[in-house]
């Protein structure tokens, strides 16, 4: 793995949108959300690529080329969005891939849509990437226990890390990011700890985390920029492969899953984790019956309602890293190694 050098302050992080952009109603909470950021010590760079009026920010060549340039930029250190969206997945076919692998690494963060950028530049590049909190949630204060990316990308390499997850979630609504756009508290209205869908017992699995948001990642099982099986050959140590799910419901969730299978998704997986999700069910399903249905023959153990998803609060995961989890009547954690 190569992991890019941990940031200072003083250090340059640009803000792009590859795929959704930020409307005039909530550029407020952009603005919130760079002094956030600011407040650390960095200097923050808004490119070009941050129309919210359509699906995009912008056309395909245009936020390629955005994304490209601060990728291959030396003076910028990390890139975050301001969130996902539906389509960034235009822009796979249009990044140089070869400019990528030669060019210094430089932290990429976000979820939800952006695991269909920042997934393919681990599995292509061997760089590590940030599935955590992209920065529209970065005003929120990481309840204890867990970090949020900015504190991720100040480790330098060999940094070792553990996160455990404060046991109550948010189920209920959403913050009005409009209305009030300095919120900076959780509202996490429920308790809820991990659990292990397959069966009975304690969960202790390490591995090298890969994963992602299984609405995007399905749509590249078949590619070149999902080749998990050439990825799980340079890791010995066998994978720990995370997912989770944004809105679609169960029996959606559960042929993605099957599809992803099949494409080689969980392949070398020593455990899968699961993120919590606040999507729905099917007729027939349950969310969670959903995933043993289709992952429930690979034999490994299976931990769900991780807080790496949709539902806050948000436990970032670093895409490469070497992973621990630890799953008992009495231990939530995840360990994460950057080496």
């Amino acid at each position: 793995m190569r992991y890019p050098s941990p940031l200072r302050p003083g250090d340059r992080i640009g803000v792009t949108s590859p795929s959704s952009g930020v409307g005039d109603a909530l550029r407020a909470r952009l603005d919130v959300a760079i002094r956030t950021v600011e407040a650390r010590g960095y200097e923050v760079v808004v490119g070009s690529c941050m129309d919210g009026t359509g699906v995009v920010s912008a056309p395909a060549a245009e936020r390629a080329r955005e994304l490209m340039g601060l990728l291959t930029d030396p003076a910028v250190k990390a890139v975050v969005p301001p969130w996902g969206g539906q389509s960034a997945i235009d822009l796979l076919p249009l990044l140089d891939w070869d400019a990528l692998r030669a060019a210094e690494p430089t932290w990429v963060v976000g979820y939800s849509d952006m695991s269909t950028i920042i997934t393919p530049l681990t599995l292509l590049t061997g760089v590590a990437t940030v599935h955590g909190n992209n920065l529209m949630d970065t005003p929120y204060r990481a309840p204890e226990g867990l970090l949020t990316w900015l504190d991720i990308v100040t480790m330098a390499k060999g940094a070792t890390f553990t996160q455990v997850p404060p046991g109550r979630h948010r189920a209920r609504g959403r913050d009005d990011y409009q209305g009030t756009p300095e919120v900076s508290e959780f509202t996490l209205d429920t308790p809820g700890r991990w659990k292990r869908l397959d069966g009975d017992g304690d969960v202790i699995a390490e591995g090298r985390l890969i994963g992602g948001c299984v609405e995007t990642l399905c749509d590249l099982g078949g590619t070149p920029y999902s080749d998990v099986p050439a990825f799980a050959a340079t890791a010995p140590e066998g994978l720990l492969v995370y997912v989770e799910a944004c809105e679609h419901d169960a029996g959606d969730i559960c042929r993605h899953l099957h599809g992803m299978r099949m494409a080689g998704f969980f392949t070398g997986a020593n455990a899968v984790i699961v993120g919590r999700t606040g999507a729905p069910g099917s007729p027939s399903l349950t969310q969670h019956e959903a995933v043993l249905d289709a992952l429930g023959g690979l034999g490994v153990p299976i931990v769900a309602d991780v807080e790496c998803g949709h539902v806050p609060p948000y436990l970032p995961i670093v895409n490469g890293a070497r992973g621990r989890i630890v799953c008992t009547a009495t231990r939530n954690e995840l360990t994460q190694t950057l080496d």
